[in-house]
C-alpha cells in the first residue's frame, strides 16, 4: 500500500514520520520518502494483499497527516521498473545485477535494498535482436564499487567518456565512479560520509524507527532552513540524504556547508555513513525526432523538463531522470528494432485509463500484450511504456 500526501516543508514529513514511529511502537517504520512538497509512505510488500495490522496503520498515517495539514494526492503514485529481454539470460542476469550492485528478488528480478532505485525485471527472448539498443542506462556507484565491477567483468571502460560497458547482448551502460563532496569552504573531513553520484549524497545506517526519525527531523531543519530541498528517504535500516541530480552545483559552498552540518548533526546521534550503499540511476534514449519523443515521454510519465533542456525528472523527485540523444535518420535498420529494453510503470488500477489516454493523446500508440493486467504503449519512434495495475 502506497500514499502521498502533500506537505508544506520537509520539516512537516519529518513531523509524520515521527508520529507514525509513536504507531508502530517497536515494530518496523514503513518506507517515508520525504520532499519539500510531499511525503510518500509505502506500507507492506508490494502487490502483497495487505494484512489488518498493516490496514490499521495506513489508517493512522492518513489520520496523522491530516492533523498536521496535509493532503493525500493518488495522482503522484507511480513506480518504474526496467526490463530487460535476452536470448542468453544467465550471463545477462548476472551482469545487471551485478553492475546495479542490487539483491536478487527471485525469477530473473533484482531489486534495490534501499528500494530508492528501479528494480530489474529479465524476460527470454527466442529470437536475437542484434544492433545496439535505443535505451541505455547511466549508473553511479562509489569508484571501488565500479572499479570491482570492471574487474570482474574483465572489461575495459569505452565509448566518449570512457565510462561505458556492455552485457552479452551488447546492451550498454555508463557506469560512473563517484568522487568526493568537497570544497575549500569546509576541511574535507567536515564532509567525509558524503559522495558525488550526479546528486550529492549519504546513507546513515540507524538501529531503531526512532533513531531514524530524529536524524530525519535535524535534517530536514537544516534543509528547511538553508532552503534546500532535499530528498530524505527513512527505511528500517538506515536513512539515505540526497541533493537530487545537479541540484548541489548551484550553489557547491552553500551545499558543502549544509553537508557538513548534516554530518555533525549524525555524529551527535552517534551515526556513521555507510557510502558503499548509495547509487543514482538514470535512462538515456536515441531518437531521431528527440521533441516529439521527449513530449511523450514528459506527458506519460507526468515529468517536467530541467530547465537547461537536457532532462526529462519526476517532480516528486521518486523515479528515475531520462536524457535524450540525437539518432542518424540513417540508422533504419537499428530503428526499426524492437528494443531488448523496455519501462514498466505501477500506477493505481483506477488511474490506469486515464493514464493511458493521456499517453495515447502525447503520441503513443497501444500495442496488442499477452500480460495480464498490463497495457503497452509505444511511443512515436517505438520505445515501449508498459502500465501495469497496483
Amino acid at each position: 500500500m502506497s500514499a502521498w500526501f502533500d506537505a508544506a516543508s520537509l520539516r512537516v514529513g519529518a513531523e509524520l514520520a515521527r508520529r507514525v514511529v509513536e504507531l508502530v511502537g517497536e515494530g518496523e517504520l514503513p518506507d517515508f520518502d520525504l520532499r519539500a512538497g510531499g511525503v510518500r509512505v509505502r506500507i507492506g510488500v508490494p502487490g502483497g494483499e495487505p494484512s489488518r495490522a498493516e490496514v490499521a496503520l495506513a489508517g493512522g498515517i492518513s489520520a496523522a497527516a491530516r492533523e498536521l495539514g496535509m493532503v493525500a494526492d493518488p495522482a503522484g503514485l507511480q513506480v518504474m521498473r526496467v526490463a530487460v529481454s535476452s536470448c542468453e539470460l544467465p550471463s545477462v542476469v548476472s551482469f545487471w545485477g551485478s553492475a546495479f550492485g542490487y539483491e536478487s528478488a527471485g525469477d530473473d528480478r533484482f531489486g534495490d535494498a534501499l528500494r530508492r532505485d528501479p528494480a530489474i525485471s529479465f524476460y527470454r527472448l527466442d529470437e536475437p535482436r542484434p544492433l545496439r539498443n535505443r535505451i541505455h542506462v547511466d549508473v553511479s556507484r562509489t569508484a571501488d564499487a565500479v572499479e570491482a565491477f570492471r574487474a570482474a567483468v574483465g572489461q575495459e571502460p569505452y565509448g566518449p567518456w570512457g565510462v561505458a560497458l556492455a552485457d552479452p547482448d551488447g546492451n550498454e551502460i555508463d557506469l560512473v565512479p563517484g568522487g568526493e563532496l568537497t570544497d575549500e569552504s569546509e576541511p574535507a573531513e567536515a564532509t567525509a560520509d558524503w559522495r558525488v553520484l550526479f546528486g550529492a549524497m549519504t546513507f546513515y545506517p540507524t538501529t531503531s524507527s526512532a533513531q531514524a526519525a530524529r536524524l530525519a527531523a535535524a535534517v530536514a531543519s537544516l534543509a528547511d532552513e538553508a532552503g534546500r530541498p532535499l530528498l530524505v528517504d527513512l527505511r528500517p535500516d538506515g536513512v539515505t540524504i540526497d541533493s537530487g541530480k545537479d541540484q548541489w552545483e548551484n550553489d557547491v559552498a552553500g551545499f558543502v556547508r549544509l553537508a557538513a552540518r548534516i554530518q555533525s548533526a549524525a555524529r551527535e546521534l552517534g551515526l556513521w555513513a555507510d557510502p558503499a550503499r548509495l547509487r543514482f540511476v538514470q535512462f538515456g534514449m536515441d531518437a531521431v525526432d528527440v521533441a516529439a519523443v521527449k513530449d511523450f515521454w514528459k506527458t506519460a510519465l507526468g515529468y517536467q523538463e530541467d530547465p537547461r533542456g537536457f532532462d526529462l525528472y519526476d517532480p516528486r523527485r521518486l523515479d528515475p531522470t531520462f536524457i535524450f540523444q540525437q539518432m542518424d535518420a540513417a540508422e533504419t535498420d537499428r530503428r526499426s528494432q524492437r528494443n531488448r529494453t523496455h519501462f514498466e510503470l505501477l500506477v493505481p488500477a483506477d488511474l490506469v485509463n486515464s493514464r493511458l489516454d493521456t499517453a495515447v493523446a502525447a503520441g503513443g500508440k497501444l500495442l496488442p500484450t499477452d500480460r495480464p493486467g498490463t497495457h503497452t504503449v509505444a511511443d512515436p519512434e517505438g520505445n515501449e511504456l508498459i502500465f501495469v495495475l497496483s
